[in-house]
């Protein structure tokens, strides 16, 4: 397969592994494999800024105005937590960027993408988490039809792995742009061609990552290799770390389909799904039914002693 041309950010050196300038995500280095953030290139015309949220972390690119890779470790009680938070639809300028470097609410309005997060809303396990994944430093301009469906659909099928995963679970997700990037809004927000979401499991040391086009025509397709997109980006996202390059392995709960072509998940994900509302129903009605039992035995003390006195 001819290598393709693309990079993270283009017409600039490009963001290479072993390149000198390590990101300092100090704050938050939990999010990487062996808290190990992706080497890059801090040259002055990137624009390069490492923010931190509570629950992923964030390379920001002032020239793009948006995020070169976003970082998440998922855990299974993480996500259990991530399933009772609302979203909020709060989106916001973030305050840490300075006005020239960041997306504004009014780059997005009447341009025909969507504001598509990187890290997503459903994998935030609490409010303020939840909030923060509404930062526009999290976003790019995304085609409609691909956020909605394509996309969240890989956005599914990384939880539904996370979920079973014997740990935790790194994901790397970002964007990647050609030659000459299609602008939005007056601050020129970059378009992405494509986009990617690495899942690397270090309990089986496997990493795969999924890869598709920012229109509303793609589809997910079978995962790439870690060192296929190693290859087509020029990127090592797992510094010091050699995982197995074993696509088919993850197969079948991590190939993908648009929910616009009436997928069904294997049985045994049905079957898990189950036992998980079973355990939330369990955990929420024990205390309940412990009030109820306390409460039972205090009007039999209170019976008992009204017929002593009545007799």
């Amino acid at each position: 397969m001819k290598k393709l041309v693309f990079s993270l950010i283009l017409g600039l050196a490009p963001v290479l592994a072993g390149a000198t300038g390590t990101a300092d995500f100090s704050q938050c280095r939990q999010f990487f494999a062996h808290n190990a953030p992706p080497k890059v290139v801090a040259t002055p015309e990137l624009k390069l800024r490492p923010l931190c949220y509570d629950a992923f972390a964030v390379m920001h690119s002032g020239r793009s105005k948006t995020p070169v890779y976003v970082a998440e470790r998922l855990s299974r009680s993480q996500l259990l937590d991530a399933r009772e938070e609302k979203r909020t639809n709060q989106f916001f300028a973030d305050a840490r960027l300075p006005r020239a470097e960041r997306a504004e609410l009014d780059d997005y309005r009447g341009s025909g993408w969507d504001r598509g997060h990187l890290a997503p809303a459903g994998d935030q396990p609490t409010a303020q988490a939840m909030a923060q994944s509404f930062s526009l430093a999290n976003m790019t301009p995304q085609a409609p039809k691909n956020n909605r469906e394509a996309w969240s659909s890989i956005e599914s099928a990384t939880r539904k792995y996370a979920m079973r995963a014997r740990g935790d679970v790194y994901v790397i997700s970002g964007p990647v742009f050609a030659d000459h990037p299609q602008t939005i809004g007056a601050g020129r927000v970059w378009v992405p061609s494509y986009y990617f979401k690495l899942v690397y499991d270090p309990t089986t040391n496997r990493a795969w990552a999924h890869w598709i086009a920012n229109t509303n025509e793609a589809r997910p397709s079978k995962p790439i290799s870690y060192r296929e997109l190693v290859a087509r980006t020029g990127v090592e996202f797992l510094p010091g770390i050699v995982p197995a390059d074993n696509a088919n392995a993850t197969a079948p709960e991590m190939r993908a389909e648009s929910p616009a072509h009436g997928a069904r998940e294997p049985k045994r994900e049905h079957e898990r799904e189950r036992e998980d509302l079973g355990q939330a129903l369990r955990s929420m009605l024990q205390p309940i039914a412990q009030d109820v039992d306390n409460v039972v035995r205090t009007l039999a003390r209170w019976w008992a002693l009204l017929r002593h006195v009545m007799a």
